[in-house]
């Protein structure tokens, strides 16, 4: 590209047009600068020659009185080409409606700045050492409304690694984004204007309850499909969704970096990959079932170092891959222009486009067609801190594998009105369409009352609970549909924007927004014929996230009931070793007394039981370590709406009272009798087979203790919390060589 002369540029008009959305000052003139480029317009017409002459004068006076006009006219024009600012007034006249002798007058003003034509040439200077692709880029950019990215750009070489910085940048958004960088400018003009029309997406669909299976832990039933699905976990590949940092807990690092529960002080990164290792070695040892993790900026380098100061926690550096989640340029108003970093005219601010760029991913990686190939048959996607997943994962699969489900969200019980999205059945009339989705609860309410019932989201009489089931972000795909719906869709998910205007106008935002898409979204990707439905489990069996601050974490918990804290994730993991242990016999209290913590979050304080995954990846894994107990408590059923045991047992052979900690670690560990009132700990290696027939433990145990939260002297693992884990006395029994050994005490 070559710079333009100054006569070149300055019959190149720019149309400044009112915009269309709002009477006040327009803000469309940046863009309709930089794309509606107008052919020369000819100078005006001059004001007809007998225009202040009298009727019938001819005298030479006027005629040299013309003359002079028309050369002060002609240097006018000279110096407004000189000056680059040229201003023309084109007027005709048409019949009015009312009379054929009035006119109407039909005026546009075309402008260019020196500051445009600064621009124009900066342009031109830097575009001659751009790639070919990058100047097409450009180009593209600037038809598409985005001049202002240049407003930093200058006619040198001083600003020219800048220039070649947000290039960079440019290219590499250009490349993240399906379709590129210019499908996003128009992506969110349509949803932009969408937004501001207050369209619904799911206007036209009638709410229903979808189909799903729902399964309580004490039954015959859940068992069967824990069988099915532990067998099917062998051929699985899990995706972990891990791409942010834990500030709203109160912890600056990772979040998968966390450490679970005090008791063991694993953190959620480690009990991941024991729960994998265990299914590896169940499947026999010799089947290798892959983890990828979607990590972004913030959290890449840390994960990384994370595992390898760890030794990837046993599992092997080639199973697990790592796929980042790029980011999206923030928009600043509805005409979709990009966000310019406030503190760097020369960077685009961005901002994370969602969790739903899990699927792009794993297809541009090419990780979802390698898998397949591979023989895999599930792909599992987990959230980056719920330590009991992996406990309601194998009957999830088992329900995904007895119904041939494409797609199938674990879920669980969900109040009318909680503040979480449901699974529902969308029917649309008039286009037979029907979808299972995830429907956000602020959006649910609103159908049900306009299509369904004018109460909105009612409670079953017969459960308490709401019949749409609470999605949790836990899903199964069978790999088989799902490779080849990413290889027809690229992965990308159907897009929404949600931006908070300043006021009624809607025309400003509060604060740069963007395009956002979820990984639960998928099912808008998934041909008519696809089957999607839900497994429902108890909370307390499969979910305890851990996301809020001691205070945020209060706060919720006395509106909800669920504080998704640090404190009831640990709690919440003793709770299901209890009751684990209750449903094969185990004489230990599952419900416990209640305690109030720093901060104002409360959690049960039972026994502190922790089961490792070694010990048993089902319930009949875990039943077959107690060989003398006797059927357990299949029958038993929750005195409370979640499922929980109201604890005693008719076992008696293994006891455990309330202030007491267990920890077991090991495959090969079997116990007959048991009487344990304060801490044990029993840790055995692969290949060590040790039988308790009769032990009795008293000591102090463990304790929890209070700390101050707002101390910054204490560690953040217990700030987040609000207690340590105070040890005074403890049992272990460690067996570090394989071979047979017995404890009989």
């Amino acid at each position: 590209k070559t710079a333009k002369t100054p006569s070149e540029r300055a019959i190149e008009f720019t149309i400044r047009r009112p915009n269309s959305r709002s009477d006040s000052k327009s803000r469309d003139l940046p863009r309709a600068k930089s794309r509606d480029r107008l052919s020369p317009s000819p100078p005006a017409p001059a004001k007809s020659r007998d225009l202040g002459r009298r009727k019938g004068q001819s005298d030479s006076s006027l005629l040299a009185l013309l003359v002079a006009v028309t050369l002060a006219v002609a240097v006018a024009v000279a110096v407004v080409v000189t000056t680059l600012s040229t201003t023309t007034t084109t007027t005709t006249t048409a019949p009015s409606s009312s009379s054929l002798s009035s006119t109407t007058t039909l005026t546009t003003t075309t402008t260019m700045s020196q500051d445009e034509a600064k621009l124009d040439d900066a342009v031109a200077f830097h575009s001659k050492r751009f790639s070919p692709e990058q100047a097409k880029l450009l180009d593209m950019l600037l038809s598409k409304g985005q001049r202002h990215l240049t407003q930093a750009w200058t006619a040198s070489d001083a600003c020219a690694a800048d220039v070649d910085r947000m290039m960079a940048q440019l290219s590499k958004l250009n490349q993240s984004y399906p379709n590129g960088i210019g499908a996003y400018v128009d992506n969110s003009k349509r949803l932009l204007e969408a937004s501001l029309q207050g369209k619904n997406p799911y206007d036209g669909f009638v709410v229903g309850v979808p189909e799903g299976k729902r399964l309580d832990l004490d039954t015959a039933r859940f068992d069967e499909m824990e069988r099915v699905g532990v067998e099917e976990l062998g051929r699985a590949v899990f995706v972990l969704v891990a791409g942010g940092l834990g500030e709203r807990l109160g912890y600056s690092g990772i979040k998968i970096a966390l450490t679970s529960d005090l008791a063991t002080g694993r953190c959620f990164a480690r009990v991941y990959a024991e729960h994998i290792l265990a299914l590896q070695t169940r499947a026999g040892g010799k089947t290798v079932i892959p983890l990828v993790i979607m990590v972004s900026d913030d959290t890449q380098a840390k994960t990384v170092e994370l595992f390898e100061a760890n030794e990837y926690f046993g599992l092997s550096k080639e199973q697990v891959h790592l796929v980042k989640q790029e980011k999206v340029p923030a928009l600043v108003d509805n005409d979709a222009r990009f966000a310019l970093d406030s503190s760097d005219p020369f960077r685009i601010a961005t901002k994370p486009h969602g969790h739903g760029d899990v699927h792009a991913l794993l297809h541009q990686s090419g990780l979802a067609k390698r898998f397949h190939e591979q023989g895999k048959r599930w792909v599992v996607f987990i959230q980056d801190t719920n330590a009991l997943v992996f406990r309601g994962l194998p009957s999830a699969l088992g329900v995904s594998a007895t119904e041939n489900f494409d797609m199938n969200s674990l879920t669980v019980p969900r109040k009318p009105g909680e503040a979480v999205g449901a699974i529902c059945q969308l029917s649309n009339k008039e286009s037979g369409r029907q979808l299972t989705i995830n429907v956000e609860y602020n959006q649910l309410d609103p159908m049900l009352r306009a299509t369904v019932n004018k109460d909105g989201d009612v409670a079953d009489p017969k459960t308490g609970f709401s019949p749409y089931p609470g999605n949790i972000n836990v899903l199964i795909m069978k790999l088989d549909s799902y490779a080849r719906v990413l290889n027809e869709t690229a992965g990308a998910i159907t897009e929404f924007v949600n931006p908070k205007y300043k006021d009624e106008s809607r025309t400003e935002f509060k604060k740069p927004t963007r395009l956002e898409c979820m990984m639960q979204d998928y099912p808008k990707l998934l041909p008519s014929d696809a089957r999607v439905g839900f497994t429902q489990l108890q909370r307390s069996t499969c979910f305890s996230a851990v996301k809020n601050n001691v205070h945020d974490g209060a706060a919720k918990q006395s509106k909800t009931g669920f504080a998704e804290s640090a404190a009831t994730g640990e709690s919440d993991t003793y709770w299901h070793g209890r009751h684990l242990l209750r449903s094969v016999g185990v004489d230990v209290t599952v419900d416990a007394p209640k305690r109030k913590l720093p901060g104002g979050i409360h959690v049960q304080v039972g026994a502190m039981v922790v089961l490792s995954p070694s010990f048993g990846c089902t319930r009949a894994d875990v039943r077959a370590h107690f060989p003398k107990l006797q059927g357990g408590s299949d029958e038993s059923k929750s005195n409370s709406g979640d499922g929980g045991s109201d604890g005693g047992s008719d076992g008696g052979a293994v006891k455990i009272s309330d202030r007491s900690t267990l920890v077991i670690d090991g495959a090969d560990i079997t116990i007959d009798e048991l009487d344990l009132d304060g801490a044990l700990v029993i840790r055995a290696v692969p290949g060590a087979r040790v039988h308790v027939k009769s032990l009795k433990v008293r000591n102090k145990g463990w304790t929890l203790e209070d700390v101050d939260v707002s101390d910054v002297s204490i560690e953040e693992d217990l700030r987040v919390r609000g207690y340590r884990l105070q040890k005074h006395e403890t049992r272990t029994l460690k067996f570090d060589e394989p071979g047979e050994l017995t404890v009989a005490e």
